[in-house]
């Protein structure tokens, strides 16, 4: 396919995001491919609608933006180790801000998801822009983060796997440089950050729940509307994400990860 004879790209927000039409992601010449990853450089999340994958065709997708990423922990959709189920009835488990799996050495570089199941209403995704969250907070502020890392840590679900706990904790800094940009990002977030390394839990807390609070304010933000079909990939580097916890009925995704690099 020729990129500009059938793409369309409209924004999302002022501040990240931008739904592709126009594009079958079954059907992609390299040059299409490549278009793509600059788009999501640009925006660090994707939409595209009307694409209703299988998972073999999610798979395929994925591994044309690097190797996949398997879950330590999370049982995979029988048949399709590199797909995992994301479903909870009442939309709470993901409805913390949060980086997928930060408490592995190398966390996921991209983050996609496949609508399978949808409520009459709700259960919308929320993404929040991280390079502008560490870009407006002031020189001092600044300075400091890129000085420090931070403890991140898996839940209670990786014991019950049987890993231990240095499976399933790393620090990584605070404010790392993209891999392909070099731009810096906020990288803590509620769910997997614990302390800052050295510091006490008591002189973390202050500071981590301001940057929790910063990085999540609206004007970083963009919110999607799951209608089926819809097909979304994220920078998992660039942003953090949750779900609103206000579905109607049950909600069935699927997910695969692409594999990424240690944050440095």
């Amino acid at each position: 396919m020729t990129v500009k004879a059938t793409a369309h790209v409209a924004r999302l927000s002022g501040s990240v995001g931008a739904r592709i039409e126009g594009v079958d992601v079954r059907d992609l010449d390299e040059p299409t491919v490549a278009w793509l990853k600059e788009q999501l450089l640009q925006h660090h999340v994707l939409v595209f609608p009307a694409q209703d994958l299988t998972p073999d065709e999610e798979v395929a997708f994925a591994r044309r933006w690097g190797p996949i990423s398997i879950h330590p922990y999370v049982k995979p959709l029988d048949g399709h180790p590199e797909v995992l189920e994301v479903v909870d009835p009442k939309n709470r488990i993901a409805s913390n801000w949060h980086q997928d799996q930060t408490y592995i050495a190398a966390p996921p570089a991209i983050t996609m998801l496949m609508s399978r199941v949808l409520p009459d209403a709700g259960g919308d995704t929320m993404f929040a822009n991280q390079h502008v969250a560490f870009e407006e907070l002031s020189d001092g502020i600044r300075q400091l983060l890129v000085g420090l890392r931070a403890v991140h840590r898996g839940t209670e679900r990786a014991a019950d796997a049987g890993l231990s706990g240095v499976d399933v904790e790393h620090s990584h800094p605070v404010a790392p440089r993209h891999p392909v940009t070099g731009r810096r990002a906020l990288f803590v977030n509620p769910d997997y950050t614990v302390r800052i390394e050295g510091w006490t839990d008591a002189e973390s807390r202050p500071l981590l729940d301001y940057l929790y609070r910063w990085s999540s304010r609206p004007e970083l933000t963009c919110r999607h509307t799951w209608t089926m079909g819809d097909f979304v990939l994220w920078d998992n580097r660039s942003l953090l994400h949750c779900v609103v916890p206000d579905a109607t009925g049950p909600r069935l995704l699927h997910k695969v990860t692409v594999a990424g690099d240690v944050p440095r």
